[in-house]
């Protein structure tokens, strides 16, 4: 069994492989976007791809969430305030973030949903 300072030390190491900076204590494990990633609603099709790392949406999201900061207030190193806000109205709105939020807070440990059961 890992010891919690190795464990800490490969989480690290994991997240910052992922990102060109440094990692923030709400930013999420290789482990939880595994089970987030699949909750993400898919690019609408037609449109343009997207350019924005959906990994860091959700970081930056959990950031402002966590840290109670206002949107305006995000660091620089994350993705424009406007366009996270933009995400998480949309996904609020049309019942995504709720899911995302509960899995994120159980740890996956919950059922995922099949589809937004909550919205029956």
């Amino acid at each position: 069994m890992l010891s919690k300072y190795v464990y800490a030390i490969l989480q690290e190491r994991a997240l910052i492989e992922h990102m060109d900076r440094k990692p923030y204590k709400t930013d999420l494990t290789d482990a939880q976007w595994a089970i987030l990633e699949p909750l993400l609603p898919k690019a609408k099709p037609g449109g343009r791809t997207r350019s924005v790392d959906m990994r860091e949406i959700v970081n930056a999201i959990m950031y402002v969430l966590h840290t109670g900061i206002q949107w305006e207030m995000m660091p620089h190193d994350l993705p424009p305030y406007t366009t996270v806000y933009t995400y998480y109205d949309q996904w609020n709105k049309d019942g995504h973030w709720p899911v995302i939020n509960a899995q994120s807070a159980s740890g996956g440990r919950t059922r995922i949903p099949t589809q937004l059961e909550h919205r029956r």
